[in-house]
């Protein structure tokens, strides 16, 4: 079982979260962003990801740095959780549905960082949420998890569904990349021999 538990404490933030990859779904989140929590109930739900999230962070401020730092922890337990990589599918992919929105993510675990985000969230809130925030998320996380990751939406005007849809997108495809391939479970897949 792949599994990896990150501790980050910084002056902003106060974060133990754990990850399983071989998963069923199930997820505990206390990041103090109720918005945040549902995104990450659905994100562990579609990717089939044990996910656990306790966060004390300065949400008196906003919470950029909640938001952002979580992004940062989980794309750390990703690359924890994944080791050198030996055996997995590497590319993952899904165009998703969310009512009028469709969103298309994809995913490569090459070692190298990239985040193509091109989302059109049409208001600046959902509820007390800032919807910029959805992005610096998504860079803490592709950073971290050292891949390239893209979120595109090909349609939409509900923010709600636009950034539900994206998180869901972009779990079914992390759930492909690290799938094993029980066919090369020994072996790097890259020509390289190394990511």
């Amino acid at each position: 079982m792949r599994k990896a538990n990150i501790e980050r404490k910084t002056a902003e933030t106060d974060i133990s979260l754990t990850l399983v990859l071989e998963g069923e779904g199930k997820s505990t989140l206390q990041t103090g962003c109720g918005f945040l929590d549902h995104m990450l109930t659905l994100f562990a739900a579609h990717g089939k990801f044990d996910l656990t999230v306790k966060c004390v962070g300065d949400t008196y401020v906003d919470y950029h740095h909640t938001v952002e730092d979580i992004g940062i922890a989980l794309g750390e337990a990703f690359a924890s959780a994944l080791g050198d990589k030996r055996g997995i599918c590497r590319y993952g992919d899904e165009i998703l549905a969310m009512d009028e929105a469709v969103i298309l993510s994809s995913v490569d675990f090459s070692g190298r960082t990239y985040l193509g985000y091109f989302l059109q969230i049409p208001t600046q809130k959902v509820g007390d949420f800032d919807t910029e925030l959805v992005e610096e998320f998504w860079y803490g996380f592709a950073r971290k998890a050292n891949c390239a990751l893209h979120i595109r939406e090909l349609s939409g005007r509900n923010s709600h569904h636009i950034i539900e849809g994206a998180f869901k997108s972009v779990a079914r495809s992390l759930r492909q990349a690290v799938a094993v391939d029980e066919r090369f479970a020994e072996t790097i897949p890259s020509t390289k021999g190394v990511l």
